[in-house]
């Protein structure tokens, strides 16, 4: 009874939080996986097992193809550009500039608002129009005499142009990751390395970068599973076009305009199991490193 009483309060207040999660999180996994392995590919009929026939059949379709590659350069376009861009506006503030509060607010306040709210504003920013019908961006590049672009419009580079909203949302929550990493290097450390002859360059290369592991992989992790399963902000920008197919579209097209669940439940499985290759080597070297420690 003594022990129970160390440990019984403690269950009794996370077991309903893990019976939710079970249900509602890998109770739900559970049954996509187990349909996307049926060949339910309309709303009346029951299905039968297939085993991972839609899982091989799905790679025959060439609209998956250009769907994951579209996936993968915005993946890349956003994880990247947030990353620079974040660590470069932390880099800025570390230095100590006035008005760091109110900085800090403007680069934050992106996240306050949802993907949808940015796809709309977004979306007339990069309108590709041009000439006398140009708005947004390309109606200040022909004020200031540069060139107009398609932006998402463009077949070569427009899920590149895609990643531009999302890298301005949350650019600034990255910058926060890293400006906290910035101010847990003690300065310490940092006057041992320009007593022994480092450049204030140096100083960042060789003591402050390698000790933000940690915060970039963070970072890079919460990107990448965002970018994987990316739906609002480009149905908001674009709507449903093929120029800018990603696998989240072509799941609520399979399901929702073709009728076709299996198929669906294929794609979303497919995206978890994209997302766990992000996500479950992060846990496990989070656990190992606990350990460690």
């Amino acid at each position: 009874m003594r022990r129970a009483r160390t440990w019984l309060p403690g269950l009794l207040l996370v077991t309903p939080s893990i019976v939710l999660i079970g249900v509602f999180v890998y109770g739900m996994l559970g049954w996509n996986f187990r349909l996307a392995m049926t060949d339910k590919h309309d709303e009346v009929s029951e299905g039968k097992f297939v085993g991972l026939r839609n899982f091989i059949d799905i790679w025959d379709q060439p609209r998956w193809h250009l769907s994951v590659n579209h996936a993968i350069v915005f993946t890349v376009a956003f994880v990247v550009g947030a990353l620079l861009l974040g660590w470069l506006l932390a880099f800025l503030m570390e230095k100590g500039i006035r008005g760091e509060g109110t900085f800090r607010a403007i680069y934050l306040f992106p996240m306050a608002i949802s993907f949808v709210a940015t796809g709309i504003v977004w979306r007339w920013l990069m309108n590709s129009g041009t000439g006398e019908r140009a708005v947004g961006l390309n109606r200040l590049f022909d004020w200031i005499g540069l060139p107009q672009w398609q932006w998402f419009r463009d077949p070569d580079w427009g899920m590149a142009a895609m990643a531009i909203p999302a890298i301005w949302q949350m650019s600034g929550y990255v910058m926060a990751l890293f400006l906290a990493g910035f101010r847990g290097v003690p300065e310490e450390l940092r006057e041992a390395a320009r007593v022994d002859g480092c450049t204030e360059w140096g100083v960042y290369r060789h003591v402050v970068l390698p000790l933000l592991r940690p915060v970039t992989l963070s970072a890079l992790i919460i990107l990448g599973h965002i970018s994987l399963k990316v739906f609002d902000l480009i149905v908001a920008v674009s709507g449903k076009q093929i120029i800018t197919d990603v696998p989240a579209v072509f799941m609520w097209v399979a399901v929702f305009d073709s009728h076709d669940p299996a198929k669906g439940a294929t794609i979303a499985s497919y995206i978890v199991l994209s997302v766990a290759i992000f996500v479950i080597p992060y846990l496990i070297w989070s656990v190992r490193k606990e350990r460690r420690s």
